[in-house]
């Protein structure tokens, strides 16, 4: 008992150590000069290096955002790759200061890593990826085939669940890295690939002939993907919140890139809080008044990332569906800024 005790304590005293440790972030970033943001390896419109090397993506996007309002300059961010396996170490540990990176929010991941989720920039589901030639209609088809998976993610088990429930034959092929598993998938070294719906349809715009590849009408879970701080810090927590609201509160009333500047002059009051014309709602987060304004000149509003990075009008070509607005049938909804 005694040995139980001393270990609790232990980790106890670690996590405070790592809290402490990083416990003003703002600070942090300020002094250093930019925002360190983890991301993917690569996924197509949501983080990955575009045709000039430069970091492009809908998360990629909400790093910048959160740069624009604290350094008036979007530009001011770096970026860190890292697996599934390295993101929450890597988080923990202070080497970067948001992770941004295809995450999803479950209870476990809230309550046990010592994190904390901003919000849900992207809601996801798991779904399946196959040949065309192969004529599987459905994921109920699948009892026995040989299916690619990435470890260290929520995928190995909401798969595992789906087949249990089914009860169909699981047969995985494990990788540790994304890029692996797609690899894999376009060798033929298994049948189908499986991860989130929206990572589906990102990898198989980059296939050689994309309409080769079916995603299969089966989504088997729910996966909120959003943003990610360390626990400890109310600051910082409350910058990044704030920032992913402001991004769909501007969706919401209609103030884009292109007309923020003749926003400044609106009547409507919730323009007027959001822009920094009335009210002071950016001292209490350690900001100008006019950190959201910043947001959206230099990066554009939550609609506006989406339609950029992911929408129908790009390769990935996803439709807005649970990520429209509420007003509009979805389910992203902003807090108000007053």
């Amino acid at each position: 008992m005694q040995t139980k005790f001393l270990a609790i304590a232990a980790a106890a005293a670690l996590t405070f150590g790592v809290t402490a440790a990083h416990a003003d972030t703002l600070a942090d970033v300020k002094a250093k000069g930019y925002v360190q943001c983890g991301v993917t390896g690569g996924v197509a419109g949501f983080s990955a290096p575009d045709a000039n090397n430069e970091w492009a993506g809908l998360e990629v996007d909400f790093c910048k955002a959160v740069a624009a309002a604290i350094f008036n300059d979007a530009t001011k961010v770096r970026y860190t790759p890292l697996t599934s396996q390295e993101r929450f170490t890597a988080l923990s540990a202070g080497e970067i200061d948001i992770l941004s990176r295809t995450t999803t929010w479950t209870m476990s991941r809230d309550t046990q890593l010592g994190i904390k989720f901003i919000g849900t920039m992207y809601y996801d589901g798991q779904g399946f990826m196959v040949r065309k030639a192969d004529g599987i209609k459905s994921a109920l088809d699948l009892s026995g085939a040989a299916i690619c998976i990435e470890s260290g993610t929520t995928t190995e088990l909401n798969a595992a669940d789906y087949f249990a429930t089914n009860k169909l034959e699981f047969n995985t092929v494990v990788f540790v890295d994304q890029d692996e598993v797609v690899k894999a998938y376009e060798d033929g070294r298994c049948d189908v690939y499986t991860t989130d719906a929206s990572a589906l349809a990102a990898e198989r715009s980059k296939f050689a002939v994309p309409d080769d590849h079916i995603i299969l009408p089966e989504i088997i879970s729910k996966e909120p993907l959003g943003p990610v701080v360390r626990q400890g810090d109310d600051t910082w927590f409350n910058i990044n919140r704030w920032t992913y609201f402001a991004l769909l509160q501007a969706e919401e009333l209609g103030v884009t890139q292109a007309n923020v500047d003749e926003m400044l002059g609106s009547d409507n009051p919730e323009i007027k809080r959001l822009l920094g014309v009335e009210g002071d709602f950016g001292t209490p987060l350690g900001l100008t008044k006019d950190w959201a304004y910043q947001i959206v000149k230099l990066v554009g509003n939550y609609g506006e990332s989406f339609n950029r990075n992911v929408g129908p009008d790009t390769p990935i070509g996803l439709a807005r569906g649970l990520n429209a607005l509420w007003k509009d049938g979805g389910l992203q909804y902003a807090a108000p800024i007053r």
